[in-house]
C-alpha cells in the first residue's frame, strides 16, 4: 500500500470540501466570501441572543488558560481562556448538532465544541487550524480522527474594539458580531492543507470577546 506524503492531496478531504461547499452555496442564509484563496462562508444570526448568553455563562463558569498542541510556539502565542462544552448538555447539544447539520457533516466527525474568552490584550497569534503532520502531536491526532477539514466559529457578543479574526494571506478580516457564524475549509480543493487559511484572533482592545469553535475531522472523532 502506498504511503501518502504529508501535505499531499487527499480524496476524502477533497470530498469534504466539495460536499460542504455545495450545501452552503445552496443555503440562502449563508454568504460565500468572494476570495480565491480559501472557501469561507458567513451565516449572520446563526444563534439567538439567548443562546449566546447561555454559552457565555458556561465559558465564564468553566474557563481555564488556553493550551496549544504544538511544542514550537513561543510564550504569548495564545493568551485567551478556554473551556470544553459538554455536547450532551441541553443548552449545547442543539447548537453542536445544528452546526454539523448546517455543514452537512456527520456529528461523529466533530470535536468537542470549545468556548473561548479574550479579555483586553489577549490574542491568538497567526496559526493554521489543520494539523501539521511533521509535528510531534500528529500521531495522536491521526489516531483520533485524522486531519481537520472544516472549522466553524460563532461569535457570542459584539466587542467594543479589536478582537477581529484576520486571515492575512486570504485577505479577510471579520469583526465580532453576536450570533455570526464563520466557517472555512482548511484544505485546498484537492484535499491538501491550504496554507492561505493562516489566521489570528487579533488582540482585544476594549471589551471582552466570547466565541465557540467547532472543528471537524476527516474521519470519526467520536469512537
Amino acid at each position: 500500500m502506498a504511503i501518502r506524503k504529508p501535505g499531499s492531496p487527499s480524496k476524502i478531504r477533497r470530498s469534504a470540501g466539495q460536499t460542504v461547499a455545495q450545501r452552503l452555496d445552496a443555503n440562502p442564509a449563508v454568504t460565500c466570501a468572494q476570495v480565491p484563496a480559501a472557501q469561507v462562508y458567513y451565516h449572520p444570526d446563526f444563534l439567538s441572543a439567548a443562546q449566546c448568553e447561555a454559552l457565555v455563562a458556561m465559558i465564564d463558569a468553566h474557563r481555564r488558560p488556553s493550551t496549544l498542541l504544538s511544542d514550537k510556539a513561543g510564550t504569548g502565542f495564545r493568551t485567551s481562556e478556554s473551556c470544553d462544552m459538554n455536547r450532551h448538555s441541553p443548552d449545547v447539544r442543539p447548537i453542536d448538532e445544528g452546526i454539523a447539520l448546517l455543514l452537512g457533516l456527520d456529528p461523529a466527525k466533530g470535536e468537542t465544541m470549545q468556548g473561548q474568552r479574550y479579555a483586553p490584550g489577549q490574542q491568538f497569534r497567526a496559526h493554521h487550524d489543520y494539523f501539521h503532520e511533521s509535528e510531534s502531536y500528529w500521531p495522536a491526532m491521526k489516531a483520533s480522527g485524522g486531519q481537520r477539514t472544516w472549522t466553524a466559529m460563532v461569535y457570542l457578543n459584539d466587542v467594543e474594539e479589536g478582537g477581529a479574526t484576520w486571515f492575512p494571506q486570504a485577505g479577510i478580516r471579520v469583526a465580532p458580531r453576536r450570533g455570526l457564524l464563520l466557517a472555512w475549509n482548511n484544505m485546498n480543493p484537492d484535499g491538501s492543507p491550504n496554507e492561505l487559511t493562516l489566521h489570528e484572533g487579533m488582540p482585544v482592545v476594549e471589551g471582552v470577546k466570547y466565541i465557540v469553535t467547532k472543528w471537524f475531522r476527516e474521519d470519526d472523532w467520536i469512537q
